[in-house]
């Protein structure tokens, strides 16, 4: 450290961390969420869907914890059977 400068001092994430998909279950999903993006000029707006269906997915497997849609921005919707979580 030099003369002046600044201590970094660290802070955990809001929510804590998750564990990473070592096993490659929602590996599909976060393909077809990615290319999405890359296809859309990385406008998020035109794959809502398919960041849905991936959030299911990691809830489903315990990669993260489960959250309500409208805390992760999506609105509930209760029709969608692809993304159910029960």
């Amino acid at each position: 450290m030099t003369f002046g400068q600044k201590t970094f001092i660290p802070t955990p994430p809001d929510k804590g961390s998750f564990p990473l998909d070592h096993d490659g279950v929602c590996k599909k999903l976060m393909i077809k969420y990615m290319r999405c993006l890359h296809t859309n000029n990385n406008d998020n707006s035109q794959c809502r869907q398919d960041a849905k269906e991936y959030l299911a997915c990691r809830m489903q497997n315990n990669l993260m914890a489960r959250e309500e849609w409208s805390k992760l921005g999506f609105e509930e919707d209760t029709t969608d059977e692809s993304v159910s979580l029960k």
